[in-house]
């Protein structure tokens, strides 16, 4: 009788809740009555050795994983039956020391969370990055539209402007200026191109009287004499060349490099003006509009936007006034010491005088370059 209550207590199902604790089934004489026996068969095996039994069946016990839900009691259709692999939770284990269900946290959940931080970190980085670029390119949007109203209204005769006289009579007499020293500049390179031309033709036939005289005996004289005042001249030519030449250069400096700075800084003036009057209309048309909240505080921002761009306009108009009188300065400096070279050189080499066209490069510390100088060594070729 035993053993067949005890096989009817093993084939029976033990229901079991999502928590993995046993549910309550319902009352049954013949559950009670193997549950009974089998205390009272533990009781003569022993305590010690139900002991070990118990903790080996918690420690290798069943797997809740493999273990099955049984949505009924006993005799239930195999439809209720829910297998547990598919109930989704953190993982557990079980000490059978204390029966209890400890959770179970790896290093994997940790490299999670700091991937998910640093991935969050470059996130926020590049949308910081991204909204500044919005930002600059809104503000460089709104800048050139008024802008550009502002310069279109100018040209129709619709809008005001900021004028200053005498400032813009210096800008207008320095590009004047600008535009005559290039001329000089381009017909000086000329100059310089034509003289190298005929004192290279002047070598060449210097070379060729020399060697007409070695070679025609009657005429041996003759030739020796134009051989030599050919040479000469060369000589002279290429001293007057090295004077034309520290002219040209020191035009071109100061008309590309002295004139073009202080137009570059007139136009970043001419920009900063055209700003300057633009936020201006725009001040004044918001102060003939309405003045409730939302009017006010826009007036307001306009007027912070105005003192801005003002106080540009008057520094770089300072800066302007400032260059134009030390550009003046040193363009009279330049100019008075080129134009007594170029006089002096060119005089003396016409005249004849070698003497005072060398004391004329002296005068100037201006150094000849040695014949083939220009040429770049073997070394440099390779």
């Amino acid at each position: 009788m035993t053993d067949s209550i005890m096989s009817k207590a093993a084939t029976m199902e033990i229901p079991i809740n999502s928590n993995g604790d046993t549910g309550t089934l319902p009352e049954d004489d013949s559950l009670e009555q193997a549950a009974k026996l089998q205390w009272s068969l533990d009781e003569k095996v022993g305590s010690s050795r139900g002991t070990r039994d118990l903790q080996q069946v918690m420690v290798s016990g069943p797997n809740l994983n493999e273990t099955s839900i049984v949505s009924g009691g006993y005799g239930g259709t195999a439809e209720g039956i829910i297998p547990t692999s598919s109930i989704k939770g953190p993982a557990v284990r079980y000490n059978a020391e204390f029966n209890k269900r400890i959770p179970v946290t790896g290093l994997g959940s940790n490299m999670h969370h700091s991937s998910s931080s640093s991935s969050m970190t470059a996130d926020e980085a590049t949308r910081g990055v991204a909204v500044e670029k919005l930002e600059t390119m809104k503000k460089w949007g709104l800048n050139t539209y008024k802008c550009t109203k502002q310069m279109i209204s100018e040209r129709f005769g619709r809008g005001s402007r900021t004028v200053d006289l005498e400032l813009e009579a210096q800008i207008e007499v320095l590009r004047d200026t600008k535009r005559k020293y290039e001329n000089v500049l381009r017909l000086a390179r000329a100059l310089t191109n034509h003289f190298y031309n005929m004192v290279q033709t002047q070598h060449a036939l210097g070379d060729t009287f020399a060697d007409l005289s070695q070679k025609s005996p009657e005429l041996r004289d003759e030739f020796g004499y134009n051989a030599e005042t050919q040479k000469l001249l060369c000589k002279n030519g290429e001293t007057l060349l090295g004077a034309i030449n520290f002219f040209v250069s020191s035009i071109n400096t100061l008309v590309n490099k002295t004139m073009e700075d202080t137009l570059m800084t007139i136009k970043m003036y001419e920009n900063a003006r055209l700003e300057f009057d633009a936020y201006r209309s725009d001040l004044e048309e918001l102060s003939l509009g309405p003045r409730d909240a939302v009017a006010m505080a826009r007036i307001d921002a306009a007027q912070q936007q105005y003192q801005v761009q003002k106080d540009k306009y008057e520094r770089l108009r300072s800066d302007v006034i400032i260059k134009l009188k030390f550009l003046e300065e040193n363009k009279v400096k330049v100019m008075h010491k080129q134009l007594l070279l170029f006089h002096n050189a060119i005089s003396a080499y016409f005249a004849g005088n070698q003497q005072q066209l060398e004391q004329t490069l002296k005068q100037f510390n201006i150094k000849l370059r040695p014949p083939g100088a220009d040429k770049p060594s073997w070394l440099e070729e390779q």
